[in-house]
């Protein structure tokens, strides 16, 4: 997955802090108490796509571990963030048709639930491994390496073990950070291993689980709710020149890329306003198209391992020689070469 950070103010789904807000007012927190010091007032959580800025997050977040003494406050929230906590990606995920497609759909999509989150994913060693880099670390948001890694790798579980319907889904993850007091929870929810002091924090699952089927698949239903995450995510686009919010766009749409007349309406324009006004900024859609797809392609080359069918394929191609020829004009490199340069050797 290409990171790519948008400059856009930071936001939380709203019903994060509503599940947060049950789980402290079961040990007896009350509202008030929970989001005293932050701009918020319950009434506010109850709209349908409502967003919390993350300084008020962090303040919630804040509140509810001095509150509750809880130190695996990160573990038992996101353990609460099921498909409905997810609203529409939620929604997408259950009618992907197996969990190869819900990553896939993860994938394109994770920002709308946590845009300053960068994640990488590779298939490596039998394993399918999400690997987060420095959540809000880079940003100035003041929340622990544990919390972040907590909530992001106990909402992915708990998410993952619903959706295929079996406890059997064993995860294995690893953090940066010395091993807690409470490491006894880590055990009864990653029980396929939980490793402290790790270079880099990761949760892996074994890829034998990706052609499983899911029950309530729904190509049609599936089909609407990408709609509906599309228009989310560019709903989250940041300001600045035309050129700039397609880069955006495109960027967060890894994987899946929409013709121009779609990117206007994304954009709000209609397709002769959009196009005029790129002339007007000196660019053209489809090199900010192919800048992009080059950006993904390099990414993919340098730092997985995957078979250039599957890049191909990834970035809307068919066949491997179409690809071949235009990544050779994108970047003046071939394939091999630009794999070569970035140290994998496998796959070309």
């Amino acid at each position: 997955m290409w990171s790519y950070m948008a400059n856009h103010p930071l936001t939380t789904p709203a019903q994060y802090v509503v599940a947060l807000l049950d789980l402290v007012q079961q040990q007896g927190v009350t509202a008030a108490q929970l989001l005293a010091g932050s701009t918020l007032e319950e009434s506010s959580l109850g709209v349908l796509g409502a967003r919390v800025n993350d300084d008020d997050f962090f303040i919630i977040v804040a509140n509810a571990y001095r509150l509750t003494g809880d130190r695996a406050l990160g573990l038992h929230l996101g353990a609460r963030l099921n498909l409905s906590a997810q609203a529409a990606v939620g929604q997408g995920f259950m009618n992907c048709e197996n969990l190869e497609q819900v990553l896939n759909f993860f994938l394109k999509y994770y920002r709308i639930l946590a845009p300053a989150l960068n994640l990488s994913y590779v298939q490596r060693d039998g394993r399918c491994w999400l690997i987060p880099d420095s959540p809000y670390q880079d940003e100035g948001i003041q929340f622990s390496q544990e919390f972040t890694h907590e909530l992001l790798f106990s909402a992915i579980g708990i998410n993952l073990k619903l959706l295929v319907g079996n406890e059997d889904l064993k995860l294995r993850v690893e953090l940066p950070y010395p091993e807690p007091d409470y490491v006894e929870e880590y055990r009864r929810l990653f029980t396929d291993g939980s490793f402290f002091g790790a270079a880099q924090g990761s949760i892996s699952f074994d890829e034998q689980w990706l052609n499983t089927l899911l029950p309530s698949s729904n190509p049609a239903l599936l089909a609407l709710y990408e709609q509906e995450c599309q228009r989310l995510l560019a709903g989250l686009v940041g300001q600045g020149s035309l050129r700039e919010q397609t880069l955006q766009l495109l960027r967060k749409l890894e994987g899946h890329y929409p013709q121009m007349p779609r990117v206007a309406a994304m954009l709000n324009c209609s397709p002769r306003t959009y196009r005029r006004r790129l002339v007007r900024e000196g660019a053209r859609f489809q090199q900010l198209l192919d800048d992009v797809r080059a950006e993904h392609a390099t990414h993919y080359l340098k730092t997985t391992a995957l078979p250039l069918a599957s890049i191909a394929f990834m970035l809307g191609f068919n066949d491997v020689s179409n690809f071949r020829r235009a990544y050779i004009r994108w970047t003046g490199l071939s394939p091999r070469e630009a794999r070569d340069a970035g140290g994998s050797s496998r796959g070309t």
